[in-house]
């Protein structure tokens, strides 16, 4: 058996963990404006972590 895809690299980890942090966060924030405002901050420290990959690489 053959494994064809690639494995996904930090960099992509972390792209994908962002959208889908930002997209919780829209989605929460008619219900819940805290628990919004806490989904975007941890996106936008992961945000700095994605700037940091870039700029090294």
């Amino acid at each position: 058996m053959f494994y064809w895809s690639k494995d996904k690299t930090d960099l992509q980890k972390l792209q994908k963990r962002y959208c889908r942090l930002m997209k919780s966060a829209y989605n929460l924030a008619i219900k819940n404006k805290e628990k919004s405002d806490l989904l975007h901050e941890e996106a936008n420290k992961i945000l700095t972590e994605i700037k940091k990959i870039e700029h090294c690489s």
